[in-house]
């Protein structure tokens, strides 16, 4: 299992959880809008860390916005799995060829 798949489990347990115990269940509570609006954030967060060629920074921002993506997956059911299965889906075909697809 990889450390994404156990960061998508702990977040999945964290759905019934007490807010004031966990991030997570404080994010979730807030309801899908709202962790869609902190994955933006950290989002554009990245992105200027990118743009001014912050490698640390960008490190660190890139894994908040895997984080965010995880919970605002989990706060409409999306399952990684799912995600992980499209990805493969597409493994090995241009993106050109695949837009091109749809």
């Amino acid at each position: 299992m990889s450390i994404l798949e156990r960061l998508a489990a702990t977040i999945d347990a964290r759905k019934g959880a007490d807010p004031d115990s966990s991030w997570t269940a404080k994010l979730l509570a807030k309801g899908p809008e709202k962790c869609a609006e902190k994955f933006g954030e950290e989002a554009v967060e990245a992105i200027i860390a990118a743009v001014r060629d912050d490698k640390a920074n960008l490190t660190y921002e890139a894994a908040d916005v895997l984080y965010h993506l995880l919970v605002m997956l989990a706060a409409r059911d999306v399952d990684l799995a799912d995600v992980l299965a499209e990805l493969e889906r597409r493994e090995g075909v241009s993106g050109i060829e695949e837009k091109a697809g749809r």
